[in-house]
């Protein structure tokens, strides 16, 4: 039998929509055959700023079991989804530090090869949802990683309308993550186990 697919999902959520849709990123690419590990960024906000939003505080409890990202979590995985806020149109801080702790792996090959994508969610519809993808696709043309997009694969897509990633407009909390966002968490979701288990099977190492 193959090896299954190794895939870190690897998020930072504040008040809860990225957490959801990771999670469910992660169901989607289990039951794909995929070997999931599911990681949150660490919260870098003062926790007097968290206690001042009840679902900022709510999400953070909610969430306090998951593990936290490691370097490890990047040399492990075959795959890895990005899951970020929007930040003024870019990545949070909480996952761009993250990112940043990686230049020694990044210094040794070890971030290379891999299939790479990316979720969002914004309070509005122009809240800087593509932007916030582009900004953190630069992150993998450095890594030397294979940018895999969910595109217009499906025809479910052109509900969500996002080629770039999964994202969500969540009004500030108004809009739970409905069905049309998790139809394309799971497209993309088994998008990416595709194309990194075919890339795995043909040869490519990471």
């Amino acid at each position: 039998m193959s090896t299954p697919t190794k895939l870190a999902v690897i998020y930072y959520s504040a008040t809860g929509t990225i957490a959801e849709i990771a999670k469910e990123i992660a169901r989607t690419a289990e039951q794909a055959g995929a070997e999931v590990r599911l990681r949150r960024a660490a919260e870098l906000a003062p926790q007097e700023a968290i206690d001042s939003n009840p679902a900022w505080a709510a999400n953070a409890a909610a969430t306090a079991g998951t593990p936290l990202a490691t370097p490890d979590d990047m040399v492990w995985a075959d795959a890895v989804i990005f899951g970020t806020p929007t930040r003024y149109g870019n990545v949070a801080s909480q996952l761009k530090q993250f990112i940043d702790t990686l230049g020694g792996l990044w210094a040794e090959g070890k971030l290379a090869d891999k299939v790479y994508s990316g979720f969002t969610s914004s309070a509005t519809s122009h809240g800087g949802q593509e932007s916030t993808l582009l900004a953190l696709y630069n992150t993998v043309h450095h890594f030397g990683g294979i940018l895999v997009a969910p595109g217009y694969t499906d025809p479910a897509k052109f509900g969500d309308g996002n080629p770039y990633g999964t994202s969500h407009v969540d009004a500030q909390g108004n809009n739970p993550v409905d069905d049309t966002t998790r139809t394309a968490a799971r497209i993309q979701a088994e998008r990416v186990v595709k194309v990194a288990t075919a890339l795995n099977s043909g040869g490519v190492t990471n």
